[in-house]
């Protein structure tokens, strides 16, 4: 049994696809599914079920995963003892974002980690808000920059980036457009546009309706926020975005505060609280390249 082979496992279970496992770990698909056969065959079980469009854990693939990524983090942690005598920044640092993220700072930080350590091998991986927290929290993720609603998510430590409400953004025309503000209330009573379950400003907006037991309508949903502001300039509905996410679109969408949403919508960077060498790194870089905290 060999350390690639747990990874690789890990990898499918984890993206309930080969391909995508292979994209990934950055080897062929055929690499990945012969490894795993081999690892079954060593192990004298089946870990995936392969009969259907998603791969999913047999009984025994269950079994074994939380022992493979225990393997794997144990591993790891070698290499980080090591490191932490020997002052030495190498490895691997898996980076997380929400889809469709566009904030430089981030990238920022990036560049100048990669210029000061380039001995570390740098992966990125975009995903909802909800499951990059939890890829931070098993280890799978290092760091992740993500959004939340109120606070930032439990058990890890955060770099708060974006504190702010959310609005309402509408086109010319519009019967909203003519208004200083809205309510939840004059909000829901249209289809909206806005970001799927699983990301910061759905949390955000989703809390702030079941507060007052109101049932929006969503009309469409998407990941990016030009991609919201763009239907919503179509007139396929309300968009709902944060406000400096409508800042860009001034000039064809009118930003509506919404009066009475007081859960503010965050974006921000986590990690576990017991971290390696190669995270401490990162975040000197990225508190230079984000500067200071947003003002509660």
């Amino acid at each position: 049994m060999e350390l690639r082979q747990l990874e690789y496992f890990v990898a499918v279970a984890e993206e309930r696809n080969f391909t995508r496992a292979a994209e990934r770990v950055h080897i062929s698909q055929s690499g990945v599914s012969s490894q795993i056969r081999r690892l079954e065959h060593e192990l004298g079980a089946e870990l995936f079920d392969r009969s259907a469009r998603t791969v999913t854990l047999t009984v025994a693939g269950e079994a074994a995963l939380a022992h493979a990524r225990a393997a794997l983090a144990s591993a790891g942690a070698v290499a980080r003892a090591v490191d932490e005598v020997t002052g030495l920044v190498r490895g691997r640092l898996t980076v997380g974002m929400v889809v469709g993220c566009t904030v430089t700072p981030l990238f920022d930080a990036l560049a100048a980690f990669h210029e000061a350590h380039p001995g570390v091998e740098i992966r990125l991986r975009e995903d909802t808000s909800a499951r990059l927290a939890d890829a931070v929290r098993s280890g799978t993720v290092d760091l992740a920059l993500v959004g939340a609603a109120a606070t930032t998510p439990d058990g890890l430590d955060a770099l708060t980036i974006v504190d702010e409400r959310l609005v309402a953004a509408v086109p010319p025309g519009h019967p909203l457009a003519a208004l200083p503000h809205v309510s939840l209330r004059e909000l829901t009573a249209h289809p909206l546009v806005c970001m799927p379950p699983g990301t910061g400003l759905r949390a955000v907006l989703d809390q702030a309706c079941a507060e007052q037991d109101l049932h929006p309508a969503i009309a469409l949903e998407a990941g990016a926020a030009d991609a919201i502001a763009d239907l919503a300039a179509r007139g396929l509905g309300v968009a709902v975005l944060s406000a400096s996410m409508a800042t860009p679109h001034t000039d064809r969408l009118t930003a509506l505060p919404l009066a009475d949403a007081d859960v503010p919508a965050l974006l921000a960077l986590v990690w576990q609280p017991a971290h390696h060498p190669a995270v401490r790194a990162f975040l000197t870089h990225a508190h230079r390249a984000f500067g200071p905290p947003p003002l509660p």
